[in-house]
């Protein structure tokens, strides 16, 4: 996995997608900029899932956009994504590690400096900050970090790092400017009238604000990673 990938990571929510197909949201979003696409699904039978993946691969395996499973490691096996995202309660690492080999791509959540820590001997491919600010996507989540707790989180972390939790066209500048490798959206895109341009907009802004941020790095001015 490239750090770039991360850049604009969109993660799935039908139920937030205005009743359009979910495929048809990814493939505008792809367009529009998005680098990686995490089908999230919570409330489906497996069948469903593994369905739903297959409708999903070859929209981005032409972009060359790497799939990623949320939660369910059995769904990736299925369908060869190219990874999976795993919480602090789901499979470990390590065995997860193992089922799928070296070649796929491994991202676990952090909710706090402790979990950064504890990531930090782990081999995964990169670490989702979650939740920066409070979000109505997700109700289950620890005390938000905020832009001075991602900030940490970048110069603690020898992991490539993803924001998750209230990212959108009002919040990305402030977490790019952190150094962060990249933001994860759901409504920002899911929700937007026209995903392909709210994507385009986005990305857009990743862009214009990673010269800033290589450029501070260069210099020391958010640490070590």
């Amino acid at each position: 996995m490239r750090p770039e990938q991360l850049r604009l990571y969109l993660v799935t929510d039908r139920p937030l997608s205005l009743g359009r197909d979910i495929a048809w949201v990814v493939e505008e979003a792809v367009k529009g900029g998005a680098t990686m696409v995490q089908l999230r699904e919570k409330d489906i039978d497996t069948r469903e899932f593994i369905e739903l993946a297959r409708r999903l691969q070859p929209i981005l395996r032409e972009s060359g956009v790497p799939l990623i499973i949320n939660d369910r490691v059995d769904v990736a096996l299925a369908v060869d994504a190219d990874g999976v995202h795993i919480g602090q309660s789901d499979m470990p690492y390590e065995i997860a590690r193992r089922l799928l080999g070296p070649d796929k791509i491994i991202g676990l959540s952090v909710e706090n400096m402790d979990e950064v820590r504890e990531a930090n001997s782990l081999d995964v491919d990169y670490i989702g900050v979650s939740p920066v600010y409070a979000t109505a996507t997700k109700t289950d989540t620890a005390p938000p970090f905020g832009i001075d707790g991602l900030r940490e989180v970048v110069r603690l972390s020898r992991h490539p790092a993803v924001a998750i939790g209230g990212m959108n066209a009002r919040t990305a500048a402030d977490a790019f400017a952190t150094g962060v490798d990249g933001i994860a959206v759901v409504s920002a895109i899911c929700s937007a009238e026209d995903p392909r341009k709210a994507a385009e907009d986005l990305s857009a802004m990743a862009a214009s604000h990673s010269g800033y941020v290589q450029s501070s790095l260069r210099c020391g001015s958010f640490g070590e990673k």
